[in-house]
């Protein structure tokens, strides 16, 4: 934890704000990751680029997934552990391999288990951010309301900037 803490005051030490991106595994999360990179990370701000990366995803805890009141729940958390640990270790090899292949590789991975809207006003508040990057899926109002929206509660409650990434729709 302390190299952590020590690697975002280095970044504010040599003039370089953080830039804190939100990913999970949604095709907006990695079209969000891909457009900042192209438009902050390009060969044209580079070499060093004007933002210290951080990507952070947002592990579910297993009781979050499944109900423990359900019979047989005790059996099955361990296995639904297996798995969002799983899909989470993918997400961040996904997210290097994208990094990888736009040339950007002074990167700090995370991932952190709880709400994603928790786990990301957290990040930015412990990494100083001055942006914090996330997906949009799109959702309309009623969507959004029932599910909640990631975006929308980090845009009322993250002390930072924040960009909201939509992945256009197709013109038809």
């Amino acid at each position: 934890m302390a190299a952590k803490a020590e690697d975002a005051s280095t970044a504010a030490a040599v003039g370089k704000a953080v830039m804190v991106v939100g990913i999970d595994d949604s095709e907006h999360s990695f079209y969000a990751l891909q457009w900042t990179l192209l438009h902050f990370f390009s060969p044209a701000v580079r070499p060093s680029g004007p933002y210290k990366l951080v990507i952070v995803t947002a592990k579910p805890t297993p009781t979050s997934v499944i109900s423990v009141a359900s019979p047989g729940a005790a059996d099955v958390l361990p296995f639904v552990e297996s798995d969002l640990r799983k899909i989470s270790s993918q997400v961040i090899e996904k997210v290097k391999d994208i990094c990888a292949a736009h040339s950007v590789l002074d990167v700090e991975y995370e991932v952190v288990e709880g709400d994603a809207r928790n786990v990301l006003c957290e990040a930015v508040d412990k990494h100083h951010a001055e942006m914090l990057v996330v997906g949009s899926h799109g959702y309309g109002a009623i969507k959004r309301a029932v599910l909640g929206s990631v975006s929308d509660y980090c845009a009322h409650h993250a002390h930072c900037t924040v960009m909201i990434v939509k992945k256009p729709k197709p013109k038809h």
